[in-house]
């Protein structure tokens, strides 16, 4: 079955440019299917209409057109590209995904390539990628390739075309490569194994990988800083998963409080819904970090740490950590699957040290007293005399991984 890389454009405002960059593509020997989403008007060329697109999504294209509801209509338009799209690589037709536009064209594009699975090629060329907070919702929790035009997608100038012929040979030469799929992954053998972490679990981290590596298992980090672990729950309930190690879970208090790492309120959740095993340890719980825009009063008064000249860490106060703990313990409860919870007794990351004005015995104590009163029969908690950092903590976490991780196989070459 021959494979396609879809295009995503609106040809009533970039008509000749996304031809012109389908024609490159296809110069690569490689079949482009072009998907219309415009709202404006017709303009040869799609090989899915934009009345296709609305189709799919239950409308009719002369509703779009008449609307002044843009909003809605926008809203209709990447509905039916994402139905599209979904069939298309359901059915293994699809090799890659392009976009082309300006804002709203990146916006809708993008939000259609975010519903495919990691692993499928994604690229989009923008020429509005490095507006201020525009990047970061284009990419969102996807793997995302942005190609920034910097001048115009409006006319093929000289500048333009060399711009397109590069897009269309980063797009095909990704599809080249073979697709990383659930499958694919798994085919060495060896359980797979994710792992949250953040710059001051970092240590530990390390540590905790080299020693389930040398066991045979996969791990694969993410950067818990409310956009990668928020993937890594997708990537949890798409099914790639065979056990979970969270070393930095602040995701879950930042929901809640406002805080800069907000991780969705799925954080801490898909594993326990597959019933996969967890180990668990406090990483950053003890911290928040709303935007200094956002800063109340009392916020000033509070300890405080900079990590860098964009980021500071403040301590959460008793009530905070009250209201975090409870949630936390909901979460790990309500998991169908067995949970070791580590509790470091000397400091929950390298920025609480049992030396630093940071740490706050008694106050940690919140969580691990409402973690003892709300904890399920599901969940093992063990009180570890350490900081997080320490050696002592990461040999503790390897332990109780080994204890309740799915086994390697020994009749594979795990090590190699």
């Amino acid at each position: 079955m021959e494979k396609a890389i879809m295009l995503i454009s609106t040809l009533d405002t970039k008509g000749q440019e996304t031809l012109y960059l389908k024609d490159c593509i296809s110069k690569h020997g490689v079949s482009c299917l072009l998907l219309d989403m415009s709202m404006s008007g017709e303009y040869p060329g799609a090989d899915i209409s934009s009345a296709e697109t609305a189709r799919a999504a239950g409308c009719d294209i002369n509703e779009i057109r008449s609307s002044r509801d843009r909003k809605r209509i926008t809203r209709l338009m990447i509905d039916g590209a994402t139905k599209i799209a979904a069939d298309y690589f359901d059915s293994g037709k699809l090799a890659g995904i392009i976009g082309l536009g300006g804002s709203t064209g990146s916006l809708m594009a993008t939000e259609v390539m975010r519903t495919l699975p990691f692993g499928l090629p994604k690229l989009m060329v923008s020429s509005t990628a490095a507006l201020p907070g525009l990047a970061t919702r284009y990419i969102g929790t996807g793997d995302i390739a942005v190609l920034h035009t910097v001048i115009e997608i409006a006319g093929l100038s000289a500048p333009l075309k060399n711009l397109l012929e590069r897009a269309a040979a980063s797009i095909t030469a990704m599809a080249d490569v073979q697709p990383l799929t659930v499958a694919s992954v798994r085919d060495s053998g060896k359980p797979l194994v994710a792992l949250s972490m953040f710059g001051p679990t970092e240590k530990c981290a390390h540590a905790v990988r080299e020693g389930l590596e040398k066991a045979g298992y996969q791990v694969i980090g993410f950067s818990a800083a409310g956009v990668c672990d928020r993937a890594m729950e997708q990537m949890i309930a798409q099914g790639f998963f065979d056990a979970v190690v969270e070393l930095a879970p602040g995701g879950v208090g930042e929901e809640i409080l406002g805080g800069m790492r907000a991780a969705g309120p799925n954080r801490l959740t898909e594993a326990g819904k597959l019933g996969l095993p967890q180990v668990i340890a406090p990483g950053g719980l003890n911290l928040t970090s709303p935007r200094k825009s956002h800063y109340k009063p009392e916020h000033y008064q509070r300890r405080k740490f900079d990590l860098d000249e964009l980021r500071t860490f403040l301590r959460v106060s008793d009530e905070e950590m009250a209201q975090v703990a409870d949630v936390f313990a909901k979460k790990l409860s309500d998991a169908k699957g067995p949970v070791v919870f580590l509790f470091p007794t000397m400091g929950w990351s390298a920025v609480d040290v049992s030396s630093s004005h940071m740490f706050d015995e008694r106050q940690d104590r919140i969580l691990w007293d409402r973690m003892k009163n709300l904890a399920g029969s599901n969940i093992q908690l063990r009180e570890v005399k350490a900081n997080l950092e320490d050696a002592s903590f990461s040999e503790e976490v390897i332990k109780a991984c080994l204890e309740i991780f799915p086994s390697v196989p020994q009749n594979r070459d795990i090590l190699g």
